[in-house]
């Protein structure tokens, strides 16, 4: 046989030599004939005694010898008694092993298979199967072949194994029917395959280029992409402007779409003197319910404001304090209000103010719930109240096992409380908010604490500073630094970069220190040094638990993949000992910090206290305890619990000795390293530099250039999100409603 001659070969596979979960590279012993021939290619995994057909060539590889290099495997159920029973004993259908595939295959010789998936009631013939294990076993079956088929199809199209499942999730069976008649609802939040793999699909289904069913996946496909840049929605003009020029088409054709879209409720069009924004129906829903029961709010609460002088005098007097004129006002409106925004800077007496108000709610006889939007948060929250604090996801109490984020907590079972405050609500998003207003009784108080000087959320809105800048909702600011916390200069510098001014950077005597570098490789180098050796030597901090490296972004020696790579290295070197995973050209190690980078709704914990629950959020850090790859399972863990991943879950998992600001987003650490330097405009801005500066409790060590920390104090720019709360909480609340 001459080598590059195509071929097509049929055989069973005999034995897995080797198989790599995330790449697909299988090496196969499969039996042809008479002859055991080395089969090398991409495929999900397959199991010994199934039959397959290659189509390839034969090499010689210099240490293996003769190989058939294969371009495609195309897989089929054994139909032999003996390929079924080496295939079922081999593990391949969950629950059954070689006992029980011995026997299956005994009572149904050639037809085993076909009994299990069309006529799973006479397994039950079979000693040792039960009626609940043979529909077990039919389930099994189906949901395996299901998914082979699918990962099969869409392998073709280059779709990897881990996407493809994802897409089984959402459309099962119907999975090829409904992709060949519009590949483009791959590209939905679920599954994220990009427009342009869906285009090279849709070209070879005969979908026209400039058909509805492309423009009006192409006005979506714009629409969601610009969610993850924070919008909540568009203007018609800049939508359509963008769609064409993206799908090459004319721009009437996108404007027709978006009118059809409209009229069958897919999006939704709000009107603002004069101008037309688009939103996916979701979004425009979640901002109009927000600003209804904010109005509703209002409406119901007492019109005459209650006078809670003499409460607070007690209260001070119980607790030896003084409180300020702007901490007794916050204290008064959270009390008086069913809605009030408490805001402020570090240092300005949020946490005393948070902690009256808390005091003198539960004086009144309410229920009180505690929450904010990351586990760091929530962890603080507890420890400067005294009160447990869950996640906003875990008060709400995620509903597993849906395509989308639904929560057990809603209209017809809320939260049995009568207030709910809410912490670092700068990263809360519109869709959350929503969620939170659903789970909530009509009569509850919402609080809601927060800097409205941070970063807004990651997800899409711009929450925080739309309710401030409504004037419709009461709100206090506090603005004086008071002494104690004046001494720290972490708070002190964090002010004056809020307000423009430079901040000290030439003191070597307090918690905020500057180390001049003279290029960007000597940063990373020094980066890296700090967070090894310095710091954990000097002040016994723990480098993966203790010290956080903030950066504004990701790319660059000073970005978080090459200080990732970097520390990697220095704190987690390859070990024997330690298991690891290549997963998206990533080394995942035992031992290695991590974030998840995506809300995962199906992902189990168990908490130290035993308590299991379900769901890890975009921005969680933990470290890698356990990745074992007999199971294909990797456990990490994230403060108090402990999280189970499956390989196919590894891609939500990336390297966080190294994170970006905006990934630091309501969290704490005892010491932050942030290296700075060069210029970057759309990177290096006034409210990036806070929020990186404010994450740290303790020590703060810049280095680079002083240069660039200038330059961010005076590129004041603000992101700039398209919402319309702001209007929609004006044209919905009457501001004779409003105490304060």
């Amino acid at each position: 046989m001459s080598e590059k001659e195509i071929q097509r070969l049929e055989g069973s596979v005999e034995d897995i030599i080797f198989h790599n979960e995330d790449t697909g590279f299988t090496v196969l012993a499969v039996g042809v004939g008479d002859e055991l021939i080395t089969v090398v290619g991409e495929t999900s995994l397959v199991g010994e005694g199934e039959e397959i057909a290659v189509t390839g060539y034969f090499t010689s590889h210099p240490t293996y010898g003769s190989q058939f290099k294969a371009q495609t495997i195309e897989r089929t159920l054994p139909s032999t008694a003996a390929a079924i029973g080496k295939y079922l004993a081999s593990g391949a259908i969950k629950g059954v092993g070689p006992a029980l595939a011995k026997r299956l295959v005994a009572q149904f010789g050639d037809r085993t298979l076909e009994v299990m998936e069309k006529q799973p009631e006479a397994l039950t013939a079979v000693r040792g199967i039960s009626p609940a294990k043979a529909k077990s076993i039919n389930e099994e079956f189906v949901r395996l072949y299901g998914i082979r088929s699918v990962m099969l199809f869409l392998s073709r199209y280059g779709i990897q194994p881990a996407m493809a499942i994802r897409v089984w999730k959402r459309w099962g069976n119907v999975t090829e029917e409904t992709v060949r008649n519009n590949p483009y609802v791959l590209c939905c939040e679920e599954v994220g395959l990009d427009f342009q793999s869906a285009d090279l699909m849709a070209e070879e289904f005969g979908i026209p280029h400039d058909g509805y069913c492309r423009v009006s996946a192409g006005v979506a496909y714009v629409l969601r992409h610009n969610t993850h840049n924070g919008h909540v929605c568009l203007p018609l003009e800049k939508l359509s402007d963008l769609t064409a020029q993206y799908l090459d088409v004319p721009r009437h054709q996108v404007e027709d779409a978006i009118q059809s879209m409209a009229e069958d409720n897919t999006l939704a069009l709000y009107d603002r003197d004069g101008r037309h924004f688009v939103y996916l129906a979701e979004l425009y829903g979640a901002e109009s319910y927000i600003a209804g029961r904010i109005a509703l709010l209002f409406q119901l609460q007492n019109p005459e404001p209650e006078d809670h002088t003499s409460e607070i005098d007690q209260l001070e007097a119980e607790l030896r304090i003084q409180y300020d004129q702007l901490q007794k006002k916050a204290i008064g409106e959270a009390l008086s209000n069913n809605l009030f925004i408490l805001t402020g800077g570090p240092g300005t007496g949020k946490t005393t103010t948070l902690n009256g108000i808390l005091t003198l709610l539960e004086r009144q006889g309410m229920k009180v719930a505690l929450a904010a939007p990351t586990g760091r948060a929530a962890k603080r929250m507890t420890e400067v109240t005294g009160r447990e604090a869950k996640t906003i996801h875990r008060l709400l109490e995620v509903d597993p096992g849906r395509d989308s984020l639904t929560f057990k907590r809603n209209e017809r079972n809320p939260l049995p409380v009568d207030a709910v405050i809410i912490d670092e609500m700068s990263m809360v998003d519109t869709l959350i908010l929503e969620s939170l207003f659903r789970g909530m009784k009509l009569s509850s108080k919402l609080i809601l604490v927060g800097d409205s000087d941070q970063l807004p959320s990651v997800a899409a809105g711009n929450v925080l500073k739309d309710l401030i800048d409504s004037d419709v909702v009461p709100t206090v600011h506090l603005d004086r630094v008071f002494r104690q916390a004046a001494e720290s200069l972490i708070v002190t510098n964090a002010h004056a970069i809020v307000h423009g001014e430079l901040p000290v950077l030439d003191r070597k005597d307090k918690d905020f220190f500057f180390l001049r570098c003279q290029s960007q490789q000597q940063a990373q180098d020094l980066t890296v040094d700090l967070c090894v050796r310095r710091l954990p030597n000097s002040y016994h901090y723990s480098p993966l638990w203790d010290i956080q490296i903030i950066v504004p972004g990701k790319k660059g020696p000073l970005g978080t993949q090459e200080l990732n790579r970097r520390m990697q290295e220095a704190l987690n070197p390859p070990d024997r000992n330690k298991s690891q995973l290549n997963s998206l050209g990533r080394i995942l190690r035992e031992g290695d910090k991590v974030m998840q980078i995506r809300n995962n709704y199906d992902i189990t914990y168990r908490m130290d206290s035993g308590e299991e629950g379900m769901g890890i959020f975009n921005g969680d850090i933990g470290v890698i305890e356990m990745l074992d790859p007999s199971s294909k399972t990797i456990l990490v863990r994230f403060d108090d619990r402990v999280a189970q991943y499956s390989f196919d879950n590894a891609d939500q998992l990336e390297h966080a000795y190294a994170i970006t600001v905006h990934k630091s987003q309501g969290s704490e650490f005892q010491a932050v390293v942030m290296p700075l330097m060069q210029r970057h405009p759309k990177l290096h801005y006034r409210n990036l530099l806070y929020t990186g500066v404010t994450r740290a409790r303790s020590l703060l060590v810049m280095d680079g250039d002083p240069g660039t920390v200038a330059e961010m104090v005076e590129n004041d720019r603000r992101t700039l999100r398209y919402t319309n709360l702001k209007e929609m909480l004006r044209e919905a609340v009457s501001p004779q409603q409003v105490l304060g």
